[in-house]
Formats: C-alpha cells, structure tokens, sequence
C-alpha cells in the first residue's frame, strides 16, 4: 500500500481515511497470520528436531504429526494470499479509474523489481564454502 500512495495522488481526505482503515484491518490480520505461522514454524522445527522418535508414535506417526502441521502452514499462506486480494480489490473500489490504474502499475513495477533482484540474487558469485560446524 506504501508503494501505490505515491503514485496515485492526490487523494480526498475520504480516500485517505478510507485507505488508513483498510490498511490498519489488513495489519491486523496480517499479525495474526504472522503470529500463527511462526508458533507453527516453531512447533515443525520442535517435532522435526525431536530426539525421541519412539515417543511420539513410532517414526511414521513423528513424520505424519510434521506433515500436518505443514498443511497447516500451507493453509496460513493460503490464507494470507486471500487477504492480499481482498485488500487490493476493496482498494480498487476506494479510487478513481485513474488512480486504481496508477496504483496496479505501480504494484506491478514493484513485483517486477523484485523478481530482477531475485534473479540477481540467485546469479550472484559465492565464495567459497567452509568446513561445517
């Protein structure tokens, strides 16, 4: 949202505070996305890490409790790339033709940057790897 405010001015004060309000609702989901994803991830890193397999199951129940618990992941993203798109199409309705045209130009410049900066990224020279820890 950052990204296309400054391309889409200027905005009415009713756009702006229609903006912030959306903004603040979709930080607040995404915390709380944020927040479960972690407390997953860390329950995965516990259950994967477990020194005692036989505990829990046997080795096929450990590696079913993980798999679960990925899905469970996978669901949080899922969840979260909803939220994008509800953001941006609720967003689309707060402006002008113009603007809301301005606003994916400039969404779209920024994801093609970041797929630049990825590739580069991704090309860069490594040195050399050291022993392992």
């Amino acid at each position: 949202m950052q990204v296309m405010l400054k391309q889409v001015e200027p905005l009415s004060e009713g756009q702006l505070m229609s903006i912030y309000e959306l903004q603040q609702a979709a930080k607040g989901t995404e915390d709380a996305l944020s927040h479960a994803m972690d407390g997953l991830q860390q329950s995965l890193s516990d259950t994967v890490a477990a020194p005692d397999v036989a505990a829990a199951g046997g080795f096929m129940g450990h590696m079913s409790l993980a798999m679960n618990k990925i899905s469970a992941m996978e669901d949080i993203v899922r969840q979260a790339d909803g939220l994008r798109q509800q953001t941006l199409h609720k967003l689309q309705h707060m402006l002008t033709i113009r603007q809301a045209a301005r606003c994916f130009v400039a969404i779209s410049d920024y994801f093609h940057r970041l797929r630049a900066l990825s590739t580069l990224w991704v090309a860069r020279p490594r040195p050399e790897e050291g022993p392992a820890m």
